[in-house]
């Protein structure tokens, strides 16, 4: 089914990753494509009328005193117009470092496709229909990720445009290939840049709303999955479960806070943790104890992440803003993007605490003086057990809680100091992309650490909750009970790829979902 841009549904964090990893097609909606070419008509009128547009009519950034078109009447010549178009992504295709991989150029393109779709760009049809080209057709275009401070993310989205404007490397169906070379052989003839079609392929978040989307859907797999890890763990501790009382969200009304705890409880239901006098203590390690309120903060900022990216795919962050229906060339700061950074950097400090307290769970687990378990996790004596995976998990966490730490907000003034602030919103995607990935270790972890604890409290009387029952037969299905001291180094990365599957995770388990219906059509 193909998905329609700038319909009357909107681009949800499940749509777009649909889209991008099962190749769903992807079309303007007739509404859209209307207003794409309106928006293109009225730049042409306003160019045609002698008015001083940014980026068409003038230079960029510091150059924004500089015309760069006159004519005696106000009428441009095409072939000009078309030289200062092509020319605006090639000079900023000037990213570095690691190329971006085929989702993510593909989130990347979907999202600008999304922007354009609203029709205040002002890009011509034919240049907005060859970027959909490439993403319907599977040409990728090789972008570099380091190169955008967040205000609007020029360097990635140059190397996108660039390609369109028949210079660079893309990929397609595994081969990286000459753009012109591989146009030639597909028989497609790529756009003549006109009008502020250059400004518009480049003048947006996009790569950092692209990117945004999926991890968010990387982040909600992994917190499910967490929760699971949860649950098994306070099975293994034999914890007490009264502080996941409906009666605690009652009197507390922590947003998100019911929610986790009645997660958290419907995993552990028919256990013997449901039972009275299931739990061995009173009162449990704060990170047992805190374990729901916690995972609500990670809940809530999860959620608030959520809203500002869904706002960014279905939103136009374009300047100028080509507004035909007011008449109006739109000078605005649309581009930046504070709010979208801000809520990764809560999001990542929020996952920096979840995992101190796993990383606390495991340590709790392996002392036999809190957990009444064989020290280490092992029955026998001389032997070292889990002892050295304390220092893995605390070398992750660490790490997580470093890529947590926000970004400075001073960035070095550009474009001749005019351009003095930036979000630096992508860098903060980036940083909260590389704490997932240690989270994702650590919570692969506390899944066989627990599973281990389980297989040693050796008691009859033990019955598991239905849900993390599931869960450890999940871990045991891939990992053995650890016996005899081997390397443990492969059963980890063998649960750290396992749990990244949607198929890991049963219906029960969706604690967090990544399927948003709050945003309708967007009316100005």
């Amino acid at each position: 089914m193909t998905f329609n841009l700038g319909g009357d549904t909107a681009l949800t964090l499940a749509t777009l990753v649909r889209i991008v990893q099962e190749n769903q097609p992807v079309a303007f909606s007739p509404a859209a494509q209307q207003r794409i070419k309106k928006g293109f008509v009225f730049l042409c009128q306003r160019i045609t009328a002698g008015d001083r547009i940014y980026g068409v009519t003038t230079g960029l950034g510091a150059g924004v005193d500089t015309a760069v078109l006159s004519g005696a009447d106000g009428r441009q010549d095409i072939a000009r117009l078309h030289d200062i178009q092509q020319r605006i992504p090639l000079a900023r295709a000037v990213g570095v470092g690691a190329l971006a991989d085929r989702d993510q150029v593909r989130a990347m393109m979907l999202a600008r496709l999304a922007g354009i779709a609203e029709g205040y760009s002002g890009i011509s049809l034919p240049t907005a229909q060859a970027l959909l080209y490439f993403l319907n057709r599977g040409v990728h275009p090789q972008v570099p990720l380091l190169g955008s401070i967040g205000e609007a993310d020029l360097a990635p989205l140059a190397h996108i445009g660039s390609a369109l404007a028949g210079d660079g490397l893309v990929e397609y169906q595994g081969r990286v290939a000459d753009i012109r070379t591989l146009a030639q052989a597909l028989g497609v003839t790529l756009p003549a840049l006109t009008g502020k079609d250059g400004l518009a392929l480049v003048s947006s978040n996009a790569a950092s709303v692209g990117l945004s989307a999926l991890l968010l859907a990387d982040i909600a797999q992994l917190i499910n999955v967490q929760a699971g890890a949860i649950a098994l763990s306070f099975e293994a501790f034999r914890a007490n479960i009264s502080p996941l009382s409906p009666w605690a969200g009652r009197i507390r009304r922590l947003p998100g806070g019911a929610e986790c705890a009645s997660h958290l409880l419907s995993l552990l239901a028919g256990g013997a943790l449901s039972q009275p006098g299931g739990a061995r203590l009173l009162q449990d390690p704060l990170s047992f104890r805190c374990a729901a309120s916690v995972l609500a903060s990670v809940y809530q900022a999860f959620n608030l992440a959520r809203q500002a990216t869904e706002l960014e795919l279905n939103s136009a962050d374009d300047n100028p803003a080509l507004i035909a229906e007011a008449d109006i060339v739109l000078a605005n700061a649309n581009f930046d993007a504070t709010h979208l950074a801000l809520a990764f950097e809560a999001l990542g400090l929020a996952l920096a605490r979840q995992a101190s307290c796993a990383a606390e769970r495991m340590m709790k687990l392996m002392s036999e003086s809190a957990s009444g378990l064989p020290r280490f996790l092992t029955q026998h004596r001389g032997q070292t057990g889990f002892a050295t995976l304390q220092k893995t998990i605390s070398a992750l966490t660490s790490d997580i809680v470093h890529h947590a730490n926000p970004l400075s907000a001073i960035t070095i003034p550009v474009a001749d100091r005019v351009e003095d602030y930036a979000s630096q919103s992508m860098a903060v995607v980036s940083k909260t992309t590389r704490l997932v990935e240690s989270l994702r270790y650590l919570v692969a972890i506390e899944l066989m650490v627990a599973a281990q604890a389980v297989d040693l409290r050796q008691d009859p009387q033990i019955r598991l909750g239905q849900g993390s029952a599931a869960v450890y037969a999940r871990v045991r299905g891939l990992v053995a009970g650890l016996d005899q001291d081997r390397s443990t180094a492969r059963d980890i990365e063998n649960l750290a790829q396992a749990i990244t599957a949607p198929g890991w995770l049963t219906a029960g388990e969706q604690l967090l979902e990544t399927e948003c219906h709050a945003l309708g059509p967007q009316t100005p």
